[in-house]
């Protein structure tokens, strides 16, 4: 048996400028920071021919190429196997559908999976690509590059988007006492919404497809902010990268009516008089987690539960998608 898992990730500044749509005229940039909070895959040898897999849903084919699963059908086509004789199973710490990038961090964990039962060792970097060749290329979906680089590489990173296609990346020089503080002080509140991300980067894509200079010249500021977010982590300035979150929130919402409603804007404004001193909708928008810096977590977590938010906590994974038992 074979187990991989691989990280989930919040968008720290700069999100959305990672689109091809975007980037391969403009350049992208982002920070973004990966999760203690997983999504696991085993792959075992069974006595049976066919290929058993269990997700939400329970497959049992012939061959790989059967599959209705469409990242793990071309998983297994890009590695050129046909799964006979193979059980794959997929858990997760936190469901889909809430921001934090899962299909990324899924696809990841599944090709890491498969390179291993092949006896092959792949680069962070290179996984990342085969990744997004699978949710991009071939499965042609609205998204960026940014939940496959994270989850590959982990720890806090930046990304730049080259218009080529190229990605470079780097950890932030992060001091230890900044990062001591931003794990304790960065609060993660489930809205209990879910949703497509696809449906809401749709919109931001078709638009940067058109050249609309109204989305443009947000993703402009966007990457903007995420230059200043690095400045201000490395200089350990953690109230100017608040202030940053929230400068950065307040333009997102105006890309797309979907990126939020009536009540994630009341549970907003909620924190931020209650000891926030910035925040912002992690992912695409439109449900997932809020995410707020506080100078008084106590206070903000008593205020959220009030509003019947439930807060996950996490601590930030320096190990990207990775191999956790193999035998």
């Amino acid at each position: 048996m074979i187990i991989t898992r691989s990280p989930l990730r919040i968008s720290l500044g700069g999100g959305g400028t990672d689109l091809p749509s975007y980037y391969q005229n403009h350049g992208g940039f982002l920070l973004a920071g990966a999760l203690d909070k997983y999504v696991y895959l085993t792959l075992h040898r069974t006595f049976v021919q066919d290929l058993i897999v269990k997700y939400s849903k329970l497959e049992r084919v012939s061959t790989a190429d059967q599959l209705e699963h469409p990242i793990i059908r071309e998983a297994f086509g890009l590695l050129g196997m046909d799964g006979k004789s193979l059980e794959l199973t997929s858990m997760a710490d936190i469901p889909g559908g809430t921001g934090l990038g899962s299909s990324g961090s899924f696809t990841t964990a599944l090709l890491k999976l498969l390179h291993t039962a092949n006896k092959h060792h792949i680069a962070p970097a290179d996984l990342a690509e085969q990744a997004c060749q699978i949710e991009i290329d071939k499965l042609h979906e609205p998204i960026g590059k940014q939940d496959q680089y994270i989850s590959a590489v982990g720890g806090i990173t930046a990304f730049t988007f080259h218009q080529d296609g190229k990605v470079d990346h780097r950890p932030c020089n992060i001091a230890e006492e900044t990062l001591f503080n931003l794990e304790d002080n960065l609060l993660l509140f489930f809205t209990g919404y879910s949703r497509s991300a696809s449906s809401i980067l749709k919109d931001q894509d078709d638009k940067s497809k058109g050249n609309e200079s109204a989305m443009l010249d947000n993703l402009h500021f966007t990457k903007d902010l995420g230059y200043q977010s690095l400045a201000a982590l490395e200089e350990g300035n953690l109230a100017e990268f608040a202030r940053l979150m929230d400068v950065h929130w307040q333009r997102k919402k105006t890309r797309s009516a979907g990126m939020s409603n009536v009540r994630i804007n009341e549970w907003y404004d909620h924190a931020m008089t209650n000891g926030a001193l910035g925040g912002k909708l992690i992912g695409a928008g439109g449900g997932g987690f809020l995410m707020f810096y506080t100078a008084d977590n106590t206070r903000l977590r008593h205020a959220m539960r009030e509003k019947g938010l439930q807060e996950v906590r996490f601590r930030f994974d320096f190990e990207g998608t990775k191999v956790v038992a193999q035998n």
